[in-house]
């Protein structure tokens, strides 16, 4: 994005910030260059919004590492707003990208201390465990977490994420069926489900990962690699000595499956749709 800081003035600045603001787009970089050109030395005649861009101007400033910035503007609003767990948030974020750990953790513990309710805190610490490459401590304070935490989404998809990482195909499982309750009617949460339970293998895997390729597919008729999944589940059944009195049904699903796959033209082939996932034997 080209900007000609000559022509824009401090109100200018002003207003071209609040419209990023309320697209929730960051623009880090434009944002520090333009506070350094036109708005530092101009942001006290901001009025209300000062503190709103003394915010974005700290997130950017992390975001292209002007630690200086990030320093001088947290400073202005601590002076302001001395005790305010905000303030003490960005202070943690600085030392998180300085990866000052041990730092960033006593903030965020004093931040919890002050309010116990306050999750962000809690998933930063889990954050700065993985930063460390301290997996398993991070699974076991994520999942502490979602003891106080039951319904946030993400914690569960980022701990099955983690578990998947660990091989721990099970407990991944679990995970995304605490996302799917939330999501029911979401055809990648399905999609990715029966992707867990295809990678498991096993008979009785396979028969869940069908279903669940079939009803992504029936919340999503377009999703094709549901229909891969139906056609290479149906193919393992059909191998498998323990289903061979729905040998024909299987047969009938997975010429169905094709004949779709076929129609639609796609020249993906298997491995590439597949390419993440190892099945097991039996």
């Amino acid at each position: 994005m080209s900007i000609d800081y000559e022509k824009m003035s401090w109100s200018d600045v002003r207003d071209q910030f609040r419209t990023w603001r309320e697209e929730t787009g960051r623009h880090s970089e434009e944002v520090v260059q333009l506070w350094v050109a036109v708005l530092e030395d101009k942001v006290h005649k901001t009025g209300n919004e000062r503190h709103l861009i003394l915010e974005q101007v700290i997130i950017a400033a992390l975001d292209t590492a002007r630690f200086d910035i990030a320093t001088e503007c947290t400073k202005q609003l601590a002076l302001e707003f001395p005790g305010s767990l905000r303030v003490m948030k960005f202070k943690a974020m600085r030392y998180e990208a300085l990866e000052q750990y041990d730092e960033a953790d006593e903030v965020l513990d004093a931040i919890i201390a002050k309010d116990e309710t306050n999750a962000a805190p809690r998933k930063r610490k889990i954050a700065i465990l993985k930063a460390r490459g301290r997996r398993l401590e991070a699974i076991k304070e994520l999942n502490e977490y979602l003891k106080k935490f039951m319904s946030d989404q993400e914690a569960w998809h980022e701990l099955c994420n983690m578990y998947l990482a660990e091989g721990e195909f099970g407990k991944a499982a679990f995970c995304m069926e605490e996302v799917l309750l939330h999501n029911p009617h979401s055809h990648l949460i399905h999609q990715r489900l029966a992707e867990i339970r295809y990678t498991m293998g096993g008979v009785e895997n396979m028969e869940s990962a069908r279903t669940y390729y079939s009803q992504a597919l029936k919340l999503n008729p377009h999703n094709l690699r549901a229909l891969y999944g139906i056609y290479l589940c149906c193919n393992h059944l059909d191998n498998s000595r323990a289903v061979s009195s729905k040998r024909k049904e299987l047969q009938k699903l997975s010429q169905w499956a094709l004949e779709q796959l076929l129609s639609k033209q796609t020249i993906v082939p298997l491995e590439a749709a597949f390419g993440n996932l190892e099945i097991k034997s039996n």
